[in-house]
Order: C-alpha cells, then structure tokens, then sequence
C-alpha cells in the first residue's frame, strides 16, 4: 500500500449492534475497492477483520482490527469494533483514533441496544456519523416504518442520502439522493437505473431537505437559499460537511452488504464529506496533557498513541499506533513518553486484519504499527525525546462483573498471572485482583462473554486451562458487647518456665483495632505491654465464629502478673492470645458483610423491576434521579454476595438498556438466619 499524506487520510469507527454485519460490510468494501478478489463471510470463519480463533469460534469480534481500503487516491482506515456491549472498552478506544463514525443499522431488527448506547455516546462527545442500513434485503422491511424509528431514536437530523430501490427480495438497487440518480446492481457493480415520477419527486423533495440543513450551517448559503439561487454541488458538498462536523446532520444510507449493493455510495460518501484528520474542527480523541502542543501536521515534530495492542503467538507483541503530528519513518527513534525511555522499533507497518504491510513512512493521522516493543503499553505516548509531549490515558470503564478463578494444574500458578498481565495489554479493560483476605484471583470485566473470552484466550494463546470456582465473600467479625476476661499461660517442664499473666477489658469500636493499657503498680512490665498487643493483633486475624478477621474491637491491658525468671515476651503473647478467645466468645461476637453502593441508569419504563429486584437482593433503595435524556439514576445499596451476577441479571431485565456502577461502602451485620448458615458451612469444612 502507498504511502497517504494527512489531507488523504479518513479514519472512522464502525460501530453498531452484534450482529448487524460490521464485519461483512467491510468485506464489501474491501471487495468493492479492489483490495480482495472473493469477498469472505463471517459464517464460512473466512474475513479479514476477524481472524482471532476466538473469534471465528464464536462467529463476531471480539477485538478492534484495522481495515485500510483505497478509494478515489484516498485511504479509509475502518476500525472494526465488536458489538457486544462486554467489548465497550475496545469500542470506546476505536472513537479516540477515529474523526468520525460508521454506524450500521440491521434493517430486519431495527434500532438496537448497541447502536442506542454508541449513538448517545457519539453524541455526547461530538463524533460526526454516517448511518448505513444494512441487509435492507431482509424479509419484511418496511424503509418507511424504519425511517420513522430511525427519527423516533436519533431525532430529525438524520436525512436519507440514498433510498432504496425496491423492498425485500425485490431491492435492487438505490436512488442517489445528491446526485439524483438510480443505480441498479449486478454482483456489486452499479449501472443506471431510470427514475419513475414518483422517485424522482421523492429525490427532490429529500434534496430539499439536506439543502435546507446545509443553509443552517453556513451564513453565505443561507443568504443562496432564501434568495432562491440553487446551490452548485461544491456549495453541497462543503455546506453538508459543515452540517456533519458541527452534528447538525447524519447522512443514512441504504444497501446490503451481502450482496454489494450501495458499498460504492457509502464509500463516496466517506470521501466527500467525512473530515480529515488535519480539519479544523476535527474530533481529537487523544488530549493533551504535557510537554509541547501539536497541531496535526506533518510539518510538526512526531508524536503518536498507541490505541491498540494485539498478542500474537507467532509475532508477539503488535502495537497499532494513530500519528497525531509528524511522520514516523522506520528509522526514526522511538521515545515513550510515558515511561521516558527509548524504544527500538520492530519494523514498520500499515495493518489490514492481521496482516501487516511494510512501508517506509507513515503521516500525520495516519495509523500504523510495530512489533516488539518493550515498555509501551495501551495508551501511551510515543514522541520525539528532543520535543517530548505526552497525551492522556484512557480512562477505562469499571468492571461490573467478576470470575473467580484458578489454574487447573497447579504447576500454572505463577503462569496464570503472567499469561494474564499480557493479555490485560492487549485488552486493559479487564482488571485482575488477588484479594488480600481470601487469597482468591479474580478477573474483572463489563460482562461475562468477555471474562469467557479471557480464560478462552489463556488456554488458547498460553496453555493454561483454568476454572471457575465459588466466590469467597470476605466476611468479616466483630464484637457488640463488653467483657473483662483474664489469660494466663503457664508451662514448667524443667529448666526455664513460661508465665505471661494478663486480664484484659473488650469492647466495640470504630476503628479496626484499638490497644489500651491502665495497669497500676507494675503488675505488668511495661516491656510486654508490646507482646500482648502482637499477641491480640495476630489471633486477631481469625474470628471466632467462622475464621473470618476481626475487626472493630479496643482492648484494654489493666491487670495482670507476672514471674521474674520465667516470664518472656512469648509467654504474654500466648496470654493474650487466650484471653482473647475466652472475652471475644463472651462479648456478643457478629458476622459483617461488605456493603456495595450501586448506581443504576436505566429507561423509565424498567423501573418498577429494577427497584423489585434490587429488594430481592436485600438491597436498599437510597434515591433516584432523573437525567436530561429521560433516563432514570436508581441510586441504592446492596450486599456484595447479592451483586457477583447482577451485570447479567440486569441486561436481561432491561433488553441490555440498563448499565451500573458499583463500590464499595462499608461493612454491616449479617442478618442472624443467614449469618448461621454462612457459620454452619464454615464449620462442615
């Protein structure tokens, strides 16, 4: 592939619901540009953007992959995103890179969760669009209804450019609205197809309509349009992208995918109105955060993100890079600004799939790619050390679902981590954790198809097997009551004797653990004041009730004794230590439960099952809130051992609509019949 200056360049995210066809529409673009001779299908495991096992396996994507493809002297990076909302930190990634979004509609099912959530998004952060209905082939589509769903979901911005000629089996081809003209295909090559006096009044009156968006835009055309002069199609042209940069417009299109009709306007499209990266008001997804600014130029020193990271068995470690200024040519030094060290590049590459092809230079706004490099990770900065700057890191989604797990072999123990700290560079979206009190490993992600594919992707990748196994909740123990006790330890079995002597006062507190002494008259030596602290400290660790640390006791030291020879520091531990579980099993002990604060988004009409559920989880209702878009803020508590499978629970509650946050809050007393099963199971093991 030759070598793109900035100007020449268009990225954009194709974005949309599972299963829309992201992946065979661009196999048909691909196609359509001469770049592959048979176009490859997602069912037949065969097409370029998803050639991970996995995902072939589980037939859609599961990663971010680049797809270049030549179109009129221009080259169109697609950056292919998964539609499994599990995958929203690859697709949240892809729109940093991108100045604009393809976004696909499945014309047999509709609007869906997917493209709602990416639409929100997108408009949130001021990403222009395009909209492509796909499989508008499909039985029973009705483009009419679908236009009215397509208002009713996004609102009157988005303006047909092309409409379908014919239905269902009967499509053929579409009407170019523009350019108003009708174009009929055969294996994906478009000839002219006469208008009726129906679709040509049709053209005219949707022309109308892009003509009157394209004035609000533009002062100058809006003087040409209430003056009555037509526009000229560079007027067009230059009004609609001024009318898209600014969200004032979204351009649908119609075709099918699978049968290669209208891939030639979308691509035109692209070209024609899609910003390049070097456009004034182009989207900037990487922000700057220190060091010199930079304009995207290729005049300017280089700098880069990587955005992307994809572990290869063979390869090893690629790191798909977007060039915000400069050029990057293979001999230039790399410099990571982020861990302010040099990098030794590994060759240079434009990536299509997973195939690489090697180039000499890559501009500003271009993507690109190198292997083996040894401190970058996802997010960082790659820069000139003489002029560094570095860009902010993406902040990741939280995880709202976590796995359990542990190696099969437990030869695989120190394996498992490693292998699992280079797939979180490929995909930093998940979180591993070892929990400081139950020792377990557990994985962190948006859903469960992702965690699935993590531990798929262990097996595959590094060789080692892995299961899932019950969660260990980290209960805890503490005390309500007030108890005075006293522990004595004595030992004579010839020679030096032991003898540690203490009495010791318990009580509630609020802090982890509080030691006091009031002891009068050196019944205790102060020498071992010490002693009997650790000694507490360290019996500590394991309640009484179900082993599980105790927390929230103050101990106070006031009386004791103590023998001159075979008194020791050992002995007074030991005394404590019996102290303690003679006065913790007399002051009313309890089982706490770690408390999580969860905030709920969700569309009005799911709330009466959400609150239901959440009760069901003994949870607790805190407020609500209601957002501009209507959505509604359920804000509640619950029990972290009610919330390990909620991420899934809830999706099926709201067709995949709703979304949550979790923390944690604090700690709380167990309810008694539940707090007697968790002792009863404890004890059976």
């Amino acid at each position: 592939m030759k070598v793109y200056t900035t100007e020449n360049v268009r990225n954009l995210a194709l974005v949309g619901h599972s299963g829309s066809g992201k992946t065979n529409l661009t196999e048909a673009m691909l196609f359509q540009s001469g770049a592959i001779q048979k176009i490859g299908h997602v069912d037949e495991k065969n097409t370029m953007s998803d050639f991970s096992k996995e995902e072939r396996e589980r037939g859609s994507s599961i990663g971010t992959s680049i797809i270049p493809i030549e179109w009129r002297n221009k080259k169109l990076n697609i950056i292919d995103t998964p539609g499994t909302i599990d995958f929203i930190g690859e697709a949240q990634g892809a729109l940093r890179a991108s100045e604009a979004v393809l976004m696909i509609i499945d014309a047999t099912a509709g609007v869906q969760v997917g493209s709602e959530r990416m639409w929100k998004y997108t408009e949130k952060i001021g990403l222009p669009r395009i909209i492509f209905v796909n499989k508008i082939d499909g039985e029973n589509v009705n483009f009419r209804t679908l236009m009215e769903e397509l208002e009713d979901k996004f609102g009157k911005k988005v303006i047909p450019f092309s409409v379908p000629i014919g239905e269902g089996e009967d499509f053929v081809g579409v009407t170019d609205v523009i350019f108003q003209k009708g174009y009929k295909y055969t294996k994906g090559a478009p000839e002219d197809a006469p208008l009726n006096h129906d679709q040509v009044k049709a053209t005219e009156r949707m022309y109308e309509e892009i003509a009157e968006v394209v004035a609000g835009a533009d002062e100058v055309l809006m003087e040409k349009y209430f003056s009555g002069e037509k526009f000229t199609r560079e007027d067009l042209l230059r009004g609609v992208t001024e009318a898209l940069i600014a969200g004032d417009a979204v351009p649908l299109l119609v075709g099918s995918a699978e049968k290669g009709i209208g891939i030639d306007i979308l691509l035109n499209t692209i070209i024609n109105y899609m910003p390049a990266p070097n456009h004034d008001q182009a989207h900037i997804g990487f922000r700057y955060e220190s060091g010199e600014e930079r304009k995207v130029s290729p005049d300017e020193p280089y700098s880069a993100v990587v955005f992307k990271t994809v572990t290869d068995p063979f390869v090893g470690k690629i790191s798909i890079f977007k060039v915000l200024s400069g050029k990057i040519t293979k001999d230039t030094a790399l410099y990571n600004a982020n861990e302010e060290s040099p990098e030794k590049m590994g060759g240079l590459y434009i990536m299509r799939g997973k195939e690489q092809m090697a180039v000499d230079e890559i501009y500003a706004g271009d993507i690109g790619a190198t292997t083996k490099l040894a401190h970058t990770l996802t997010g960082h900065t790659l820069c000139d050390k003489a002029h560094p700057v570095l860009y902010k890191m993406m902040k990741q989604p939280s995880p709202v679902i976590y796995y359990a797990i542990e190696p099969e072999s437990k030869g695989d123990e120190e394996k498992i981590s490693t292998s699992l700290h280079r797939l979180q560079e490929e995909d930093p979206s998940f979180v591993i954790e070892r929990n400081p009190e139950t020792k377990q490993l557990t994985i962190g992600g948006q859903g469960s198809v992702q965690l699935d594919v993590i531990l798929e992707k262990l097996k595959n990748t590094f060789g080692v097997a892995t299961k899932k196994v019950p969660f260990i909740i980290p209960y805890r123990e503490t005390i309500k009551g007030k108890t005075e006790v006293q522990g004595k330890h004595k030992k004579q079995s010839g020679g030096a004797g032991q003898y540690g002597d203490v009495w010791i006062r318990f009580e509630p507190c609020d802090e982890h653990f509080i030691f006091d002494e009031e002891v009068f008259g050196g019944a205790v030596p102060k020498n071992y004041f010490p002693a009997v602290e650790k000694g507490l400290e360290e019996a500590m660790e394991h309640g009484i009730l179900a082993g599980f640390p105790m927390t929230g006791v103050k101990a106070t030291l006031y009386d004791g004794s103590y023998h001159d020879v075979d008194s020791n520091e050992m002995s007074f531990k030991l005394a404590a230590a019996l102290a303690y579980r003679k006065g913790i099993e007399d002051a009313k002990p309890i089982l706490l439960e770690p408390i999580m604060k969860a905030e709920v988004s969700i569309p009005d009409e799911y709330l009466g099952d959400v609150m239901g559920d959440m009760n069901k989880r003994r949870g607790r209702i805190l407020g609500m809130d209601q957002k501009a878009d209507g959505t509604q803020v359920l804000i509640a508590e619950a029990p972290q051992a009610e919330m390990y499978e909620y991420a899934i629970d809830l999706r099926a509650m709201t067709q995949g609509r709703g979304s949550f946050t979790v923390e944690y809050a604090r700690y709380e007393e167990v309810p008694k019949e539940i707090a007697e099963k968790i002792i009863a199971d404890h004890k059976a093991e």
